[in-house]
């Protein structure tokens, strides 16, 4: 595959099993209904490992606009290639939020609560406090990569072998950091799911909270360039 395509299909496939798995809990009528928290992280660590896994060896599996922006501020990353990443990794999102929507789309229908269906698409604050949902996205997203980048032993940001490690890393940041803001720690994640929620005619569904969706994309970028800068200093 060519970096774009394996950008776009392996956010695809993050996003259709990592928000499938949120699908799965929150609607209603589902096999899976209120299955709660250890599900929906465990699904999203493994939505993680098949999506680096399949993806590693073309592009470096970045499925994460933060991670493209900070490798290319750290010099590890080209910056001419930086705005194809991205648009690469924002459709695939949107791909996947759509794909989630075909999947579960009957149940949909079976009278859920707005922010349910909001949580499907996208991130909210457990407590809304900016400046505290902000600081939790930094912290979770500096773990995310810095981690990320002390397990790779290869030139690349990420090899498939590095593919397990990373999605329990994912692991523990949901377990232990993701209660405050449900830990979006990816801008295209958030974003483009949100968009797609905006725009898909959803019975009984609320509006896509765009005052919120400014943090879980400025938070994971900040983060990943503390994690970045940081892990330059140390090696």
């Amino acid at each position: 595959m060519t970096p774009f395509i394996s950008e776009f299909v392996g956010t695809a496939i993050l996003i259709l099993l990592g928000n499938g798995v949120v699908a799965n809990v929150v609607l209603g009528k589902t096999k899976g209904h209120n299955s709660g928290w250890i599900v929906i992280t465990f699904g999203w660590a493994m939505a993680v490992f098949v999506a680096v896994f399949i993806t590693a060896s073309s592009s470096g599996a970045h499925l994460n606009p933060a991670i493209t922006i900070a490798l290319a501020i750290g010099g590890k990353f080209a910056w001419a290639d930086v705005p194809l990443y991205i648009v690469a990794q924002l459709t695939g999102a949107m791909v996947g939020a759509f794909l989630v929507w075909l999947t579960y789309r009957p149940h949909f229908k079976t009278g859920n609560d707005p922010d349910g269906i909001l949580a499907v698409f996208c991130t909210a604050p457990a407590i809304r406090r900016p400046v505290s949902n902000l600081l939790a996205e930094v912290i979770g997203s500096f773990v995310l990569v810095f981690g990320a980048l002390n397990m790779n032993t290869k030139s690349e940001f990420l090899g498939s072998v590095d593919a397990l490690p990373v999605a329990l890393l994912v692991f523990a940041i949901g377990l232990s950091l993701g209660g405050p803001t449900g830990y979006a720690i990816n801008p295209a994640r958030d974003l483009g799911p949100r968009i797609i929620h905006a725009l898909l005619p959803i019975p009984g569904k609320r509006d896509s909270d765009w005052s919120y969706a400014w943090i879980p994309v400025i938070g994971p970028v900040f983060g990943s360039v503390i994690a970045v800068l940081l892990y330059n200093i140390i090696h």
